[in-house]
């Protein structure tokens, strides 16, 4: 008879910092739990054909967690002299999600990952334009490493000549940003014409 041993990982992760909160619980390098605190809730990140989990209390608990990080870093920023962090930089693509029609919506997507410490900045432009709308960002996602990484995905419209770039700050890289863009010349839009082409005779 033989027996075999198998092991799992789960992570909680609970970080704080001036402008930035984050919780969330994962299991095996998967995410499948984090609190969203702009919309007060706690959002399951399971796929969906994995066996249904439910995380009752994890939202409130979360609070209670961020609460003890801040008031854990506000004493140990008065009283202990830490050495600087070791910073990572952030490590940068875009791609798009879908295979890529002119005049068919698809999702643009900044993959900003390998940083530390965890907060970072990321913007989109549309030919040199800022873009504000039709944008998301997933939640910082721990490595196995202990650098981060984090998704910006932007709602788009393929089209001839457009250019679009994503700008990501940290301040790993303050003086310089790193900047990707995406913009490709794209095969023309076939148009239907339904009427009849007359070609007058001498």
């Amino acid at each position: 008879m033989f027996s075999v041993s198998v092991l799992h990982r789960d992570l909680q992760f609970t970080g704080c910092s001036d402008t930035e909160r984050e919780y969330l619980f994962g299991f095996d390098g998967e995410e499948l739990f984090h609190s969203d605190f702009n919309r007060q809730t706690g959002v399951v990140t399971a796929p969906d054909f994995a066996d249904p989990v439910g995380f009752p209390g994890f939202y409130e608990g979360s609070i209670s967690f961020i609460e003890n990080c801040k008031s854990n870093l506000d004493f140990s920023k008065k009283y202990y002299n830490f050495p600087d962090e070791k910073m990572a930089p952030p490590q940068t693509s875009i791609y798009t999600k879908d295979g890529v029609d002119v005049g068919k919506e698809n999702t643009l997507i900044c993959h900003v990952t390998g940083f530390f410490p965890p907060s970072v900045n990321v913007s989109w432009t549309k030919n040199n334009e800022v873009v504000t709308e039709e944008i998301s960002f997933s939640q910082y996602r721990i490595k196995t490493d202990g650098t981060f990484n984090i998704f910006s995905s932007l709602k788009f419209t393929p089209a001839d000549g457009d250019i679009y770039s994503c700008t990501v700050k940290h301040k790993s890289i303050q003086q310089q940003p790193t900047t990707k863009t995406w913009g490709e010349t794209l095969p023309p839009l076939v148009k239907k014409i339904d009427s009849i082409l007359q070609i007058p005779v001498a």
